[in-house]
């Protein structure tokens, strides 16, 4: 019997593609799960374990509770023994959230809100003084030091520069028994005072109080009463004013600069927070940026007239509404509206964009008539504006290509209020801070104490240490090069999933089971070996750590190895070994042979010369970019490399991509800045293959995704049955009313409820899950209905459909990327990320290729085996010997051996990076002794 406290054991699992398996994995250790893309490595780790561990939990809730708490089905599992509370971290849990940072998601800006709450210093926005406040008592003992043997007014401020005549405000302060006011700087009595210009700004203060100051108790008496009441008034402001030299002085129980008067609320910790009302700049709402209309957009050519279509929203004449208004501004500014745009007068302009009213007249010289004319225009930038702030996604979608996305100008991207921006900590804001990279504000931390007054140290001593702790465990996992204040939508799926492994080695728990999902992911090398030493740190912390992995370093420092296979899909699904690394070697499996160099990637025997052409981009300025020059060489494959965070995703993903999308497709995306290209002639067009998933919803599969469905479909309605039936292709669709089940609406499985416990779906009683009515199935193409040909892999659809050229074209490339083993209908929900972007890739392999295509890779060997990266390889290199260009941005040594040009990007990551290190060969790279990646790619290539 095995012992709980030593192993996990399961017995029986059978989720997705596992045989029945039994595995025993040892507990306190970090353990790697590894094998070929498909073979089952995740059902086991996440759909088996973690979802067993998750299921636990939330039965020991109240059934009450446990119905919020949506569906957790059963694992297919006989049962799992020695489980710990499990936390799985995946890649794909970051929030969209605009307002979602790297400084909320790790907490840290939790922590540097209570810091600057507590233990900052605030200064005036006005004259940069320091903000004091003060107690009742201390402004008595003021007033009488200060204005000792002198006659003051005690007044208590009400209204500042703001426009009004206030006449209801003056009679509340009669009603009250106050007789005099002080109105922009002059005392009168409040019956003058109602007689104020309301376009006018004005400055209002009650007189509370005139007396003259000595140091006797019935003096004291009232000047303390009179403090009060004027606190009362001045919402904790008050206001001396010396009778001789007529000089105001302020004083406060908040926070106020001592010379202009202006107050600051006392801090709390929402007062940095930009998701409170609190603290977030009211022009931006707390997210940094604004979308503006640009002027340029809505007129691209102002050599055009109006009827002509200068104004691009409305195109050319046409009898509207605007129209007409159009030609009443004409009449007013004494233009015409075939005139071009560039000569109608600025003030016309003005109107046109941004709208105004207007009565006029004008006298016909023919009829001797006068006529009356009413403008009464909103404006086009203001409509568009309008359209923007609308719940129609369509109509913002559209008013968003006339606009522009920019930093908001209140708060210049910092996201917070003027005076949130005023308290400081050693001389900086809370924005100097989130703004500094990872290792800047370790580097701040560091000797922070020293330059804090002891006060301040003695409230902030645990915070800094919070704060300290969790920016190194941020270092830890290699992610030097990022800013709190970076947004958590921006951030690769490695980097979000690392943020997280940083978050739980900060939560100190013990004695939990950790799953993770390929962490390594848009590593490089120097920083994989801090990930690595992450791990080992949770697991000698008494932690349980499971990695679903392929990295080599990885596989080579676990504990124990789990490797299933042998092949994928319904090929794999077994344990073919588990042990030591060290045994691993020893055993004949796939992962074996290449760790112990029975098979390898080979690199080429020469390199491709390319065709001679390149493409040429200059002037690169986005994010990070030191304003980078870079050259693509068309023809061959090309290698973009460089540490996290160098800059390769926003020079290949952020400017190259949207300039060639824009210019052969028409794409909306706004390329980051940069100053020319050239060579856009040489190519033909551009495909993006990433790793978002080919469809959101079960219905969605690898045969509708390719557009093989849609032949297939043509295929059957041809059959002479379904002739005769008059069966169109729709017929044969589980989505259209018609020929599929209506029972279960074409999705194989009904779903019963089960208010609190997890909803059951079982199989269609109807269709038996074959997704079709009886009608639509008696029609059979070789003996094969079309439910049939949904569940064949797409090995045995090759050879089904090899005499339908259209089909098996399709088919064969989906094979030949390594994914015969799938099922033409599996849900693409189930599919991996690596899976969905082979599928792409083969979506695009079958179209006819021109020779001139240019390709864009991020990470393809992204949860791929060594096996399936080979197989990869073959197909990218099909590409590029027919001529076309294939980019490819990765840290995989095993891909970067085999380009043919590298372009190496650093010198680090952050602010560090953004240049040029190298650029060349592999063999020319690995000489460069400042590329990071020459020092690993050199072992490769001996």
């Amino acid at each position: 019997m095995t012992n709980f406290e030593d192993f996990i054991e399961v017995k029986g699992a059978r989720v997705h593609n596992l045989k029945n398996i039994d595995v025993t994995i040892p507990r306190e250790k970090l353990v790697v799960i590894t094998g070929l893309s498909g073979s089952g490595k995740s059902s086991l780790a996440f759909d088996t374990i973690y979802a067993e561990g998750q299921r636990r939990y939330i039965e020991t809730f109240s059934a009450y509770a446990r119905q919020f708490l949506g569906n957790l089905e059963r694992p297919d599992v006989d049962k799992i023994d020695g489980l710990s509370p499990v936390i799985a971290i995946e890649q794909k849990t970051t929030s969209k959230s605009p307002r979602s940072t790297v400084g909320t998601i790790t907490e840290i800006y939790d922590f540097l809100r209570l810091l600057f709450a507590r233990a900052a210093d605030a200064y005036s926005y006005n004259t940069g003084d320091k903000m004091v406040s003060y107690s009742d008592e201390q402004i008595k003992d003021l007033i009488l030091e200060s204005f000792d043997g002198k006659r003051i007014n005690i007044l208590s401020p009400i209204i500042r520069s703001r426009k009004g005549h206030y006449r209801e405000l003056f009679e509340q302060i009669a009603k009250q028994g106050f007789v005099k006011v002080r109105t922009d700087g002059e005392i009168v009595d409040i019956e003058k005072g109602m007689k104020l210009d309301r376009y006018k700004t004005h400055d209002i203060e009650i007189v509370i109080d005139r007396l003259k100051i000595d140091n006797s108790q019935d003096n004291n008496k009232r000047l303390m009463e009179s403090i009060n009441t004027a606190m009362y008034h001045g919402d904790n402001v008050l206001m001396i004013i010396d009778q001789d030299s007529n000089e105001p002085r302020y004083f406060s129980r908040n926070l106020m600069c001592p010379s202009s008067g202006i107050s600051y609320p006392n801090p709390e910790p929402n007062n940095f927070s930009f998701n409170s009302p609190k603290g977030a700049c009211q022009k931006c709402n707390g997210i940094g940026e604004l979308y503006v209309v640009n002027e340029n957009k809505l007129v691209p050519d102002d050599n055009l007239s109006i009827n002509s279509g200068a104004l691009s929203p409305h195109g050319p004449a046409k009898k509207s509404w605007i129209f007409k208004q159009f030609d009443t501004i004409a009449k007013r500014f004494n233009f015409s509206l075939d005139d071009p745009y560039k000569s109608i007068p600025d003030e016309a302009k003005h109107v046109i964009l941004y709208g105004g009213k207007d009565k006029f007249t004008v006298e016909s010289k023919l009829l001797g008539v006068a006529r009356n004319y009413d403008i009464d225009f909103e404006g086009v930038a203001n409509f568009i504006e309008n359209q923007y702030k609308s719940n129609s996604t369509s109509l913002v979608r559209w008013a968003k290509e006339y606009m522009d996305k920019v930093k908001c100008p209140e708060c210049n991207g910092s996201r917070l209020k003027k005076e949130s921006l005023y308290f400081k900590v050693d001389g900086k804001s809370i924005a100097d801070l989130v703004n500094m990279d990872i290792v800047e504000l370790s580097e701040w931390l560091k000797d922070i104490h020293k330059r804090l007054s002891d006060k301040q140290l003695k409230i902030s001593e645990e915070i800094i240490k919070e704060i300290r702790s969790r920016v190194q465990f941020l270092l830890d996992v290699g992610l030097t090069y990022l800013s709190l204040n970076r947004s958590s939508k921006s951030l690769s799926g490695g980097e979000a999933q690392r943020i997280r492994l940083a978050t739980q080695i900060g939560s100190q728990l013990v004695g939990v089971l950790y799953i993770l999902d390929e962490p390594s992911i848009g590593l490089h090398q120097r920083d994989n070996e801090k990930l690595i030493n992450s791990l080992i740190s949770l697991r000698d912390v008494g932690n349980s750590v499971i990695v679903v992995e392929h990295d080599k370093d990885m596989i080579e420092r676990a504990d124990h190895v789990i490797d299933i296979g042998p092949f994928a899909g319904k090929h794999g699904g077994a344990i073919i070994s588990q042990c030591t690394p060290t045994d691993l070697l020893k055993e004949h499996t796939l992962t074996a042979a290449y760790l112990n160099g029975e098979k390898e990637i080979e690199v080429p025997k020469q390199r491709r010369k390319g065709n001679g052409k390149k493409l040429v981009l200059k002037g690169c300025t986005g994010n990070n970019l030191k304003n980078v020059d870079v050259e693509f060489p068309l023809g061959k494959m090309i290698g973009v490399t460089g540490v996290s965070g160098s800059g390769k995703s926003t020079l290949i993903n952020e400017t190259l991509y949207p300039i060639l999308n824009a210019h052969y497709f028409n794409g909306v995306k706004k390329p980051m800045p940069y100053k020319s290209i050239k060579g856009l002639e040489h190519i033909d067009k551009v495909i993006d293959i990433n790793q978002s998933p080919i469809g959101r919803t079960p219905r969605s599969n690898p045969a509708t995704y390719t557009g093989t469905f849609s032949e297939i479909r043509s295929l059957f309605s041809k059959i002479p049955e379904a002739m005769i039936r008059g069966y169109k292709p729709g017929r044969f669709s589980f989505n259209v009313k018609g020929g599929r089940c209506e029972t279960c609406q074409g999705g194989g499985l009904r779903v019963i409820e089960m208010n609190f416990l997890p909803d059951v779906y079982v199989e269609c009683e109807t269709c038996q899950g074959k997704r079709f009515n009886r009608e639509t199935l008696e029609i059979r193409y070789k003996g094969k209905s079309i439910s049939d040909v949904l569940n064949m892999t797409i090995e045995e659809a090759v050879t089904f459909f090899e005499h339908i050229p259209k089909i098996h074209r399709k088919l064969k490339t989906i094979k030949d990327v390594g994914l015969g083993y799938i099922t033409l209908g599996q849900q693409s929900t189930t599919l991996s990320g690596g899976e969905a972007q082979r599928i792409k890739l083969a979506t695009e392999l079958s179209k006819r290729d021109t020779g001139n295509t240019f390709y864009i890779l991020d990470e393809p060997t992204t949860g791929l085996h060594f096996e399936d990266i080979n197989v990869l390889m073959k197909v990218l290199n099909k590409l590029a010997d027919k001529g076309n260009t294939v980019l490819i941005i990765e840290h995989n040594l095993d891909v970067i051996k085999t380009v043919d040009y590298i372009i190496d990007i650093g010198y680090e990551g952050g602010k560090g990076g953004g240049e040029i290190v190298a650029k060349g060969t592999p063999e020319k790279i690995i000489k460069d002794k400042k590329s990071h990646t020459a020092k690993f790619l050199i072992k490769e290539l001996n």
